[in-house]
């Protein structure tokens, strides 16, 4: 029932024109994710789901706030005549609040840690479907200044907190906000290229959440020892990584470089440059992950379980995601 709703909430919201129906849309997504964060019995898991429940009840009632406003300011309803500057304002703070974007982000990790490896991947992607659709919608109404600044804030807070975590589902909800600032930045400009960031970084993160489930890694100390299991699939899961941070040869560099070439177009030279920098950032840790999946042995003077090899086959979903991940950079337009 659950997993049907979000498909139905994730559909009424793309394809509504009216701002009621995108509100029903999100309002359905986040009831039906509620029981899929808070099924393990675990106070964390509790946590998690009141938290989420909370940020994207506010959410969906400023976005309703925001449309109401406009409406009787402007007498629309149609989802792409959102005109009124105050409307325009508040649907950002609503979007930037769903999708967890800086400065609404504190949600985010808290979130992500407290729920399993799939929810996690749920949340990751099919849950900022909707808001990233309503935003490209509207896009080309609201106040460009507010979009850069919040994108570059978001990619800069992104990468510095995401340095001195361990856990492995922090780091992916922080390098999720980076990958949002970017996303942002070009939607203005070239709502087409924030579409094919999105879908590569669902890609992405899809491949490393299924490798991770495959392991059962969820700190950065199982990860060292993890190498014992699927030596195989902890390379591939290195390479998953390191196309995160966006590394050439790979397909994450794929939309981070038409995103600067757009911006260098758009002569928003400066910036390309510091947004280009604080990827710096992200890499920084996307490394450390892959240094701890496949480059170190952990210290063998203290005594710690080795893993057992698992002979059980890697499906072929995730086996998919992650050759796609690491393979489509030819493809590019």
């Amino acid at each position: 029932i659950s997993i049907s709703s979000l498909l139905l909430g994730t559909t009424i919201t793309i394809s509504s024109n009216h701002w009621m129906m995108a509100w029903t849309g999100l309002e359905i997504n986040t009831l039906a994710i509620l029981p899929l964060i808070s099924k393990p019995h675990h106070p964390r898991a509790i946590e998690a789901a009141t938290k989420y429940f909370l940020v994207q009840a506010a959410a969906s009632t400023l976005l309703l706030f925001s449309s109401t406003t406009n409406a009787l300011f402007t007498g629309q309803w149609d989802v792409t005549q959102l005109t009124h500057p105050t409307s325009c304002l508040l649907l950002t703070t609503a979007i930037s609040m769903k999708l967890g974007l800086v400065p609404f982000h504190f949600w985010f990790p808290e979130v992500l840690q407290g729920s399993s490896l799939m929810t996690s991947l749920l949340l990751t992607t099919a849950m900022k479907f909707p808001p990233i659709t309503l935003l490209l919608m509207t896009s080309p109404s609201l106040n460009h200044t507010l979009l850069t600044t919040m994108a570059i804030a978001s990619a800069a807070l992104g990468g510095w907190t995401g340095l001195n975590q361990t856990q492995v589902r922090k780091i992916l909800a922080f390098s999720s906000i980076s990958h949002l600032g970017w996303m942002t930045i070009i939607i203005i400009y070239n709502p087409k290229l924030t579409l094919i960031t999105f879908y590569l970084y669902c890609m992405m993160t899809a491949a490393t959440l299924l490798t991770l489930k495959t392991t059962k890694i969820l700190k950065l100390s199982t990860m060292m020892t993890a190498w014992t299991k699927i030596p195989s699939l902890s390379a591939t899961l290195m390479l998953a990584l390191l196309s995160l941070a966006g590394l050439p040869p790979l397909t994450g560099f794929l939309p981070k470089w038409l995103i600067i070439q757009e911006l260098t177009k758009q002569e928003m030279t400066p910036t390309a440059t510091i947004i280009a920098l604080l990827s710096l950032l992200g890499l920084f840790f996307y490394l450390r992950l892959a240094y701890c999946a496949t480059i170190t042995l952990p210290p063998n003077s203290s005594n710690y379980m080795k893993q057992w090899r698992t002979n059980k086959p890697v499906n072929t979903l995730t086996t998919t995601l992650t050759i796609m991940t690491i393979t489509l950079l030819p493809f590019s337009p």
